[in-house]
Parts: structure tokens; C-alpha cells; sequence
């Protein structure tokens, strides 16, 4: 290990750190605000000493062949835990179902080398949009090589308790889903009989 040490080597106690989110940026660290290349650096050793970001795996190289690589990475897990825990707090699920296909390719435009193509350019307009609400904190428990969430704020959370029940409720009648259902299920219904009639047709 080079910034760090083995899970098993980590504390018996876990250590805990808070994160603050500017529109997606980390500005702050235990309720210090520094630049994000200090607040990384600083997560590394606090992330290396716990065990926490060594990963082993099997990648897929730019020229088409399989190779194996050990990374250590304790800060960046830390700060990508993070973030998506603010994001799961305050992005649609429309947006953020979409954003992880784009996150996919944008991957792909980095680890090839292709930063400075318009699709890069045309992904990170699409990125910086959806992370103007991605504020807040996110306190994390860090023990033997794992991430646990202990506690994520936003001034634009959009869970709400009240909205979110699954008991009776005066805020939505819970038989409006029956006609959700069936809309929903409507083009499985128009295949099914589709499908009735072909194989009638063959008979």
C-alpha cells in the first residue's frame, strides 16, 4: 500500500467526516472550508488510514485487451460516495436514472483520452446543469475499508416523510394507482393480446 493500509490493518474505531456540497463541488471538510485539491489531499489520509479505496480489478484497455490493476484511491471513493448520496437527496429520478448512462460514457471520453471533443464538452453542459441543487452535507462513518452513510442535509432535498408514507394519508388516495396500473400497463396488455390473436391465427 502507498496511502494507506490494508482494511485489516485499519482502527477497531471508525473515524467520521462531513463534506460540504456547492453545487455539486466540495468546498468544505469537518466545517473547514478549503480548495478541493487540500480537501482531497486531507481525505486520502483519512481515507487511507481506515482502509478505505483499494480496489483489484480486471480492466478493459483502450486496444481491446483484459489487464489487471490495483488502485488505491481512498479520497476520490470518499468524495464519489459523497456526492451521490446528496445527489440521491436532490435529483429527480429521471435525471439521475439518465445522468448514470451519461456518466458511463463520459468515462469512456476521459479513459480515451478525448477531453477536448465537443460530445465532452456537450456532457459536462448537461452535468453542471443537473448538479445546480446538489448542495449540502454528507456525514460519513468510515471503518475497515467501508463507507457507511450517517446523515445527508440539503436546502433542496426533495425527500419528504409526509409524501413518502405508506400508511393511510390524507395527502394522495392510494386507490389512484389502481388507473396508474393499468396505464402503465397498458402496452404490455396491447402485446399480450397481440400475441393472443397471432397465435390463434396459426392454429
Amino acid at each position: 500500500m502507498e496511502l494507506g493500509v490494508a482494511p485489516e490493518q485499519a482502527p477497531d474505531t471508525p473515524a467520521y467526516v462531513t463534506i460540504h456540497f456547492e453545487q455539486g463541488r466540495p468546498t468544505a471538510l469537518d466545517g473547514t472550508e478549503m480548495k478541493a485539491s487540500a480537501l482531497l489531499k486531507k481525505l486520502n489520509e483519512i481515507g487511507g488510514a481506515n482502509g478505505v479505496g483499494i480496489i483489484d480489478i480486471v480492466e478493459n484497455r483502450l486496444v481491446g485487451m483484459k489487464s489487471r490493476g490495483v488502485y488505491e484511491t481512498p479520497g476520490g471513493t470518499i468524495l464519489y460516495f459523497a456526492h451521490e448520496q446528496l445527489e440521491m437527496l436532490c435529483l429527480d429520478k429521471e435525471t439521475a436514472h439518465y445522468k448514470a448512462l451519461v456518466a458511463q460514457k463520459f468515462a469512456d471520453l476521459v479513459y480515451n483520452g478525448q477531453w477536448y471533443t465537443p460530445l465532452r464538452e456537450a456532457l459536462s453542459a448537461f452535468v453542471e446543469k443537473t448538479q445546480q441543487t446538489v448542495t449540502g452535507d454528507v456525514k460519513l462513518k468510515l471503518y475497515k475499508g467501508n463507507i457507511l452513510p450517517a446523515g445527508t442535509t440539503s436546502p433542496y432535498s426533495l425527500y419528504s416523510e409526509e409524501l413518502a408514507t405508506f400508511g393511510e394519508d390524507s395527502v394522495y388516495d392510494q386507490t389512484d394507482s389502481a388507473g396508474f396500473i393499468r396505464l402503465f400497463g397498458l402496452p404490455l396488455t396491447v402485446r399480450a393480446k397481440l400475441n393472443e390473436k397471432l397465435e390463434k391465427k396459426g392454429e
